[in-house]
């Protein structure tokens, strides 16, 4: 399964932009996640989607500002971000699990795409 994540970009404080993650092939049934990683840090949970009963889950940081989303017929998963703020700043990435695991937890995905670059200038 390959994932290919695009969407990002430079942005102002409190702009908008909308990740994409396209999948080769829907062979996974579990959880669909994005994850970031700001320079010097780890990668930290970002959000997640359920395939199946689409249950939603978001890490506290991004509650309410972010929404994850998801078209079955293109196999593809959306992270609609808004009021960005220049902490949400780091290269953005999504992974795929085969089994259901903790949707939160990086080593528990088995599919990672590249990054997609986020800047949030103040």
């Amino acid at each position: 399964v390959q994932l290919q994540a695009s969407g990002g970009g430079l942005v102002q404080a409190g702009g908008s932009l909308r990740l994409s993650c396209a999948a080769s092939a829907r062979t996974f049934s579990s959880y669909m996640g994005w994850f970031r990683q700001a320079p010097g840090k780890e990668r930290e949970f970002v959000a997640a989607n359920r395939w199946s009963g689409g249950s939603t889950y978001y890490a506290d940081s991004v509650k309410g500002r972010f929404t994850i989303s998801r078209d079955n017929a293109k196999n593809t998963v959306y992270l609609q971000m808004n009021s960005l703020k220049p902490e949400d700043t780091a290269v953005y990435y999504c992974a795929a699990q085969m089994y259901y695991r903790n949707y939160a937890l990086v080593n528990d995905y088995d599919y990672w795409g590249r990054g997609t670059q986020v800047t949030v200038s103040s």
